[in-house]
């Protein structure tokens, strides 16, 4: 969605989730769609002849691994399922995976996301290995991948993401002049300033919600004003649990929408509210996934937008008049 807005047209997909396939089907209809592991998908030579040479291919390899919020280096190498009905596979080396494919079909410019846990800690050495890959592969990228906040870029969610974007070595030529000492790639200006947009603008007073869960409304009849964490109302009374349980401030965007959906108004944020928040269509054809979770997993649409159209002005049009 993103990038149709942005005026790319897509063209196909690569997705192992057989349910997340079946919803992208319903609202998009690719051309060409491959429902199996990115591991086998890199490796076929019958693919058609518009997948090669494109202008972006666009990855966001599964990244539970690198999470903050998840196990980090525990889970590093080991086989884990991402989601139910999904084989079990090394996530932490899908992301070579979607670079083995890029050295493979040769796009333009390459855009992957992955959350800001990949570079922090210990997991920085990972950053090394992926800029190896991309050299190994063909491709030109900054010293530093790009740190983008949603809130700062017309999205009503304070979502952090990591974007590595790299240029194939043979396009470099018109930026040539731009290069110097501390980058390895022409710049793009990623700077973002919109004016933060307010999660209370789309929430819904008096709307049917649905109940919180019996120690979840404990907490939520004791948290502080100041408390949008219940799990720093747990902390102050002694426990640790319930950190992703996250309370709307309605004067603020919203937080990072994860699987866990969001509270506001003694109850849980309605489909819309979470879709606006998602920037989603609310219209948007779910499927029989959960719209918490197809969207709390999505980079929003109006977030890459932004970033496609700096891709398309300031590397794409000089190239293609190049």
């Amino acid at each position: 969605m993103g990038y149709k807005l942005a005026g790319f047209d897509v063209i196909g997909c690569n997705e192992i989730d057989p349910k997340m396939m079946e919803a992208y089907k319903t609202n998009h209809n690719p051309k060409f769609a491959f429902l199996e592991p990115i591991q086998t998908f890199k490796l076929r030579k019958d693919l058609p002849a518009e997948l090669y040479n494109l202008d972006i291919l666009d990855g966001s390899p599964p990244c539970s691994s690198f999470s903050m919020a998840g196990n980090r280096e525990k889970d590093w190498s080991k086989e884990k399922k991402f989601r139910e009905g999904q084989a079990q596979q090394v996530l932490d080396t899908l992301f070579f995976d979607f670079i083995d494919l890029a050295k493979e079909l040769q796009p333009k410019i390459v855009v992957a996301e992955n959350v800001k846990g990949l570079i922090q800690g210990e997991a920085k050495s990972y950053v090394r290995k992926i800029y190896k890959a991309f050299q190994e592969a063909g491709y030109q990228l900054r010293i530093a991948p790009y740190l983008l906040d949603a809130s700062t870029m017309g999205v009503p969610q304070r979502r952090e993401r990591v974007f590595f974007i790299a240029l194939r070595n043979d396009l470099a030529g018109p930026f040539m002049e731009q290069i110097d000492m501390f980058q390895t790639a022409p710049k793009l200006d990623m700077e973002f300033n919109e004016d933060e947009i307010a999660a209370g603008e789309f929430l819904e007073s008096g709307a049917d919600r649905k109940p919180l869960s019996p120690s979840v409304q404990r907490l939520y009849n004791k948290r502080l004003p100041t408390e949008f964490c219940l799990g720093e109302t747990a902390e102050r009374l002694g426990k640790r649990s319930h950190f992703n349980e996250m309370v709307t401030d309605p004067t603020r965007p919203g937080f990072t929408l994860r699987t866990q959906r969001p509270i506001y108004d003694n109850g849980l944020l309605t489909d819309s509210e979470i879709a606006y928040l998602g920037s989603y269509p609310i219209d948007y054809n779910h499927g029989i996934n959960q719209s918490q979770y197809l969207i709390g997993m999505s980079v929003p649409p109006v977030m890459v937008a932004q970033i496609a159209t700096r891709i398309l002005e300031q590397w794409l049009k000089p190239i293609n008049e190049t």
